[in-house]
C-alpha cells in the first residue's frame, strides 16, 4: 500500500503542512500490484482513522481490447480469446461464446456436444471456485486451505488436458460442435474424479466453515442487501449470497440443463460468509450434475453435420474429397458463414453472467462484438459496500467476490 500526501490534522499542522492537507481523512491507495486485489485492481481510498469513508476502483490497468479484437477475427479464431476473460474457467467461456453465435446462425448442436459442453463447464466451475476459495483462504490467513484446493485442482487441470491437449488455455468449443470427441475412458476418469473429490471438499469447508478466525474476518462483513445486489448488477455467487435464487441453469436453461436434477444455493444475510458457503456448496451440485450427464452420456455426432458453411469437415474427407477440401479452405480463411442479424446470449459461469452480444451483417467476421462480463459489475458495488469497513476488512470483502481481472477489463 502506498500513501499519499495527506496527514492527521494534528500531524500536518505539527509539520507546518499547507492548509490543504491540513485533514482529518487520510488518501491511501491499495494496488494495483497488491497481493490481496487478486491482479492489477487498485483501490483508492479515504480513511477516517481505520474506517473507510470512501473506496474508487480503478480500472483497466490490463485492458486488451477484445471487443475490437473480435471485429478483425473469424468466429473460430475469436475462441482463444475468451480463453483469456475468465482464465479460470476457460472451457466455461469458450461453451458461452460458441452456443451465443450458434443463435445467431439459428444452429442446434446435437446431443452429444451438449453434454459434453455441460461436463466441461462444470468441471471449469468446481475449478474456478477451488481457485477462489483458496485465494480467499490466503486472504484470511488459511494457507492450508489453498494448498488443499490446488492439489484437486491440478486433478483437474489433467483432465482438462487429456480431452483438449492444454491445461489451461483450453480453446476447445469450435462454432457448431467441439475441437474433438471426448478420449475412450475420459469420462470414466471424470467420474473417479468427482468420487474423491466430495470427502476431499467436505473436509475442506470443515477448515473455514467453523474456524473462529474465519469467521470473525467474514461473518457480518461485506453486507450487500438484495436490493443492492439487484440494483447493481451483481450476479453468480455474489447475488445468491444475498438471497436472490437467479440462477440462468434453471431460469434459462441452455445445452440441456433442464434435464438435470440440482439445487441453487442462496444465502441469508449476503455477507462474505454466504457468499463462501454458496460457493461451497454450489462445487458440490456441480459434481452432481457432471454425475448424472455421464451417467446418461448419450452417442452420436459431437458437431453439427448439416452446419456445412460452419463446421470443418471430418479431416478423412478433407484429404479424399475435393468438395470437402474446398469447403474447409472457405470456412479456415473466411469464417463460418452466418446470416445477417444480431443476438445476446449469457450463460450461468463461475463468476455469474457472461453475456455475449454479437451483431452480423453476414460473412464470417461479426461486425460488433460486446462482452458482458461479470465481475466487472460485481466489482461495480465496491464503493458502496466497502464505505464504513475497516482496512482489514476490504482485503475479506475482495476474496469474498472472487473476481478476475482478465475478464472484468477484456
Amino acid at each position: 500500500m502506498a500513501t499519499e500526501f495527506a496527514f492527521p490534522d494534528s500531524a500536518a499542522k505539527a509539520a507546518g503542512a499547507p492548509p490543504e492537507f491540513q485533514t482529518e481523512k487520510m488518501s491511501l491507495s491499495m494496488g494495483p500490484s497488491h497481493p490481496s486485489t487478486h491482479g492489477v485492481l487498485r483501490l483508492q481510498m479515504e480513511l477516517d482513522g481505520e474506517i473507510l469513508t470512501k473506496c474508487d476502483p480503478v480500472l483497466g490497468y490490463l485492458h486488451r481490447g477484445d471487443e475490437k479484437i473480435a471485429e478483425n477475427m473469424t468466429y473460430n479464431q475469436f475462441v482463444p480469446y475468451t480463453d483469456r476473460l475468465d482464465y479460470l474457467a476457460p472451457l466455461a467461456n469458450n461453451m458461452a461464446y460458441a452456443i451465443a453465435v450458434e443463435r445467431l446462425a439459428k444452429l442446434e448442436v446435437p446431443a452429444r456436444c451438449q453434454a459434453i459442453r455441460v461436463i466441461t463447464a462444470e468441471l471449469a466451475r468446481v475449478s474456478s471456485h477451488l481457485m477462489g476459495l483458496g485465494a480467499f483462504g490466503i486472504d484470511t490467513g488459511a494457507w492450508t486451505v489453498f494448498m488443499y484446493c490446488f492439489t484437486e485442482r491440478e486433478k483437474l487441470y489433467k483432465l482438462f488436458e487429456e480431452l483438449t491437449g492444454a491445461r489451461f488455455t483450453t480453446s476447445y468449443a469450435r462454432i457448431g460442435g467441439l475441437q474433438r470427441d471426448v478420449p475412450e475412458g475420459w469420462t470414466k476418469n471424470v467420474n473417479a474424479f468427482c468420487d474423491q473429490f466430495l470427502p476431499i471438499l467436505d473436509e475442506i469447508l470443515g477448515l473455514l466453515t467453523r474456524n473462529k478466525i474465519f469467521m470473525d474476518r467474514s461473518v457480518d462483513i461485506g453486507v450487500i442487501s438484495k436490493a443492492d445486489a439487484i440494483a447493481y448488477g451483481l450476479t453468480g455467487p455474489n447475488l445468491r449470497g444475498s438471497g436472490v435464487g437467479l440462477d440462468l441453469r434453471k431460469d434459462k436453461p441452455y445445452s440441456g440443463y433442464e434435464q438435470y436434477e440440482f439445487d441453487v444455493p442462496v444465502g441469508t444475510k449476503g455477507d462474505c460468509y454466504d457468499r463462501y458457503l454458496v460457493r461451497g456448496e454450489e462445487m458440490k451440485q456441480s459434481v452432481r450434475i457432471i454425475k448424472q450427464a455421464v451417467a446418461k452420456f448419450p452417442g452420436g455426432d459431437w458437431y453439427a453435420k448439416d452446419a456445412r458453411k460452419i463446421f470443418a469437415p471430418p479431416k478423412d474427407k478433407i484429404l479424399t474429397s475435393m468438395e470437402e477440401l474446398i469447403q474447409n479452405f472457405m470456412i479456415v480463411t473466411e469464417g463460418p458463414q452466418m446470416p445477417a442479424g444480431e443476438v445476446y446470449f449469457e450463460a450461468e459461469n463461475p463468476k455469474g453472467a457472461l453475456g455475449f452480444y454479437v451483431v452480423s451483417k453476414g460473412g464470417g467476421v461479426p461486425w460488433r462484438l460486446k462482452i458482458r462480463s461479470p465481475s466487472f459489475c460485481n466489482l461495480s458495488i465496491l464503493p458502496k459496500v466497502c464505505v464504513g469497513a475497516l482496512i482489514s476488512d476490504v482485503v475479506s470483502i475482495l476474496g469474498s467476490f472472487d473476481f478476475v481481472m482478465g475478464e472484468c477489463d477484456r
